[in-house]
């Protein structure tokens, strides 16, 4: 089972979200085509990253975890991590969304952008020779000032609560990934490369940079929901 993980790791990430999905009281399978386009949207940059951060020694896959199969460097699991898991995030933020009126979060727009783009400016300076902890810083506050200034999006403040709630995936997949509960880890991360903090087992980065990847999700399946579903 051990070359498995990885994939396995992916499908119960996914498989619930999925079975949910078909619910007569969700429907997001109506949606389907539209996530998958919005996901290949945000997931071409974020595999480039991943290439070039393998290809560089940044990070590094045990394939022993794996089916052995690669495509550019990168295991196939890993290429389909960067659908199960928006896929997971986009549906739960779409059922939240659905069911509950966070309006009040919309009061936080401010507040959140304040902190993250301040806390991010000074790990940057600080840990500038860190080349995972400065795109990741880079990429974030890059994102959230486009989203918050350019593109005026009000559901930053909902997103990030919605991000929270996600967060004990976030330590159960990641922490997998990265060695928490089995005898090593699937992903390796290169000391030089990162600050060295870590949540448990998990480079504290990882949950930056999925912030900022679940943001974007969610932006361009808001936009792409609106053109392709919402005008038919």
């Amino acid at each position: 089972m051990i070359p498995y993980t990885y994939l396995l790791i992916n499908f119960f990430t996914v498989i619930i979200c999925f079975i949910a999905s078909f619910d007569r009281r969700i429907r997001f399978n109506q949606y389907f085509g539209t996530f998958l386009l919005s996901s290949t949207i945000v997931a071409i940059p974020f595999i480039i990253w991943d290439i070039w951060f393998t290809k560089m020694g940044v990070w590094w896959f045990d394939v022993k975890y794996t089916l052995g199969f690669k495509v550019i460097g990168l295991p196939v699991e890993e290429w389909l991590f960067f659908y199960c898991i928006p896929f997971a995030c986009v549906f739960t933020y779409y059922c939240v969304d659905k069911f509950y009126t966070m309006n009040w979060a919309h009061a936080f727009n401010n507040l959140i952008m304040f902190t993250w783009v301040i806390f991010l400016g000074v790990a940057g300076l600080l840990y500038y020779d860190r080349i995972y902890t400065l795109l990741t810083v880079i990429v974030t506050v890059f994102t959230l000032c486009y989203l918050h200034f350019i593109v005026k999006s009000e559901w930053i403040g909902q997103a990030t609560f919605i991000y929270l709630i996600l967060m004990p995936g976030f330590f159960a997949v990641n922490g997998i990934l990265t060695g928490s509960v089995i005898p090593s880890p699937v992903v390796n991360y290169n000391p030089e490369d990162f600050i060295g903090v870590r949540m448990f087992t998990i480079p504290v980065e990882d949950s930056v940079y999925g912030y900022s990847q679940f943001l974007l999700n969610i932006y361009f399946f808001k936009i792409l929901k609106k053109y392709i579903n919402d005008e038919k």
